[in-house]
């Protein structure tokens, strides 16, 4: 089995949120349960994706996942298109979307190859939010999102932060401080289930050379772990911006 294949694998074994809800799979019930947590607890996305901005527009998301932030791209109105590895996720998304009564394009394939699996046109929006790190390869990623770019094409990308508190955590709880072996144990530990074949992360210059492409307009850093988010506001702000363990990435294509 190839790497990628691995990724698949592992993502249909246990699709992203699909354990934060107990009740019934599939259902409305569930679904608002499982939106209800990952916004209660990642309280950055809203604020960061925009979704009532995009109304009107054309939105690719890459790595949809079971599809919480896919549906209020919907909601919002934007014209849609995602896409994920995961054939199981994307099942449970598109049930999402009967739901709720909205509409998608779904496309099924490995953002790697984007261009064999998504029909090549600009988009006005490209997100992506904690899924490129999960790729083998993710500068072939941000090779082929340029062909689904004009000039005002805005990317809003979500990677791991390397210098990050959660990262400090895995290092001392799973590795008794052995700093040297921080990219595999940040690869077995990081998600809720264990053993991710591939979790990169990225420090603000990584985030540069990979992205050396675009032009980044905005950088910064949120969402230090759950248990920490009973912290005052403007105390937990004051942590997560060098601490955080999502680097909030808007950038757009570089202009000869």
């Amino acid at each position: 089995m190839s790497r990628i294949e691995d990724v698949r694998a592992f993502w249909n074994n246990q699709p992203c949120n699909i354990l934060d809800s107990s009740k019934p799979v599939a259902t409305r019930e569930y679904f608002d349960e499982i939106e209800a947590r990952k916004y209660g607890e990642e309280r950055h996305i809203p604020g960061f994706a925009q979704f009532e901005r995009w109304k009107g527009k054309k939105v690719l998301e890459i790595g949809c996942g079971i599809g919480t932030d896919s549906v209020n791209f919907a909601r919002a109105g934007a014209d849609l298109t995602v896409v994920d590895l995961s054939d199981k996720s994307l099942e449970i998304c598109k049930k999402r979307f009967e739901v709720y009564g909205l509409k998608a394009r779904f496309y099924n394939g490995n953002s790697e190859e984007l261009s064999r699996v998504v029909p090549v046109e600009p988009y006005n929006l490209i997100y992506s939010f904690g899924v490129i790190h999960h790729t083998s390869h993710p500068e072939r990623v941000f090779e082929e999102i340029k062909k689904y770019c004009s000039p005002a094409t805005e990317l809003r990308i979500m990677l791991y932060s390397k210098w990050s508190l959660i990262v400090l955590g895995i290092i001392i709880k799973y590795g008794w401080g052995a700093f040297w072996k921080a990219p595999e144990l940040v690869r077995k530990y990081a998600e809720a289930q264990l053993g991710c074949p591939v979790a990169y992360y990225y420090s603000r210059h990584g985030v540069r050379r990979l992205l050396k492409d675009y032009e980044i307009i905005e950088f910064r850093k949120a969402y230090l772990i759950r248990h920490l988010k009973w912290l005052p506001r403007p105390l937990y702000g004051r942590l997560e911006r060098p601490l955080g363990w999502n680097n909030l990435i808007v950038a757009k294509p570089k202009t000869v």
